[in-house]
């Protein structure tokens, strides 16, 4: 699927004050507050318990018979579905205000085979509407790591087990740069702005809560938009 964004790893190239809440958004029935919106936990279980319906024993079907390259099935964490959720809002309201509009979305299908989601559960839907914003956002000049930013992505790739362990950082760094890292920087910005004016705050439960925009070959994050407060602290219940 030629949206999706990942890195290349050193030996593989992938294709693709106060301590609680405020009073005022204190409620623990609520994952999310955004701006004036609410994505309560209820929707987050919802959404949930629809794709591990549609995930069967094993990643397949017992009478299925996969193709070789076909994906195993596998449903999202509750913090994949929150942080997905959160940012189809935020990638939405963006489109809105800047006056562009989502890319056409890639058959469900391809979404579902590049992802290993069922392409009959409503995550999958929700996942290919993000996925298709994005790839609307009209990306400014790609951004140039700094150093700092290159020794977080080496080290997520390190903590992923993708870079080799006698790979110095300094060599790792200048060979994950490039084109693909720039881009993702700058997409990274506009959604982190977007974000930070979007109002958000997130259910202490879910924190740190990350979206990442760019990811290696095993689908693990390799450059991630950070979402609300990262605090962890303890759920304030509203009644």
């Amino acid at each position: 699927m030629q949206r999706a964004r990942r890195l290349a790893s050193i030996a593989v190239i992938a294709v693709l004050g106060t301590t609680v809440l405020s009073a005022c958004r204190s409620d623990s029935s609520v994952a999310v507050y955004l701006g004036d919106k609410k994505i309560t936990e209820d929707e987050v279980t919802s959404v949930l318990d629809d794709v591990r319906s549609k995930v069967p024993p094993g990643g397949h079907a017992p009478s299925a018979t996969p193709a070789p390259d076909a994906p195993e099935l596998k449903a999202p964490t509750r913090a994949q579905v929150v942080g997905t959720l959160v940012m189809r809002e935020v990638c939405l309201k963006l489109a809105a205000d800047k006056g562009f509009k989502p890319s056409e979305q890639a058959p469900i299908e391809e979404v579902a085979r590049a992802t290993g989601l069922p392409a009959d559960s409503r995550y999958a839907r929700l996942f290919s509407e993000l996925d298709a914003c994005r790839a609307g956002i009209p990306v400014s000049q790609p951004v140039t790591p700094t150093q700092e930013e290159l020794l977080d992505v080496v080290a997520r790739g390190r903590a992923a087990g993708v870079i080799p362990p006698d790979a110095k950082d300094g060599e790792a760094g200048q060979q994950l740069d490039g084109d693909v890292l720039r881009r993702a920087l700058a997409m990274r910005n506009t959604l982190t702005e977007a974000l930070e004016s979007s109002d958000v705050t997130v259910n202490p439960r879910y924190r740190p809560l990350e979206y990442p925009v760019l990811t290696f070959s095993d689908s693990s994050p390799a450059l991630v938009v950070p979402i609300g407060q990262s605090g962890a602290d303890t759920v304030v219940d509203a009644r």
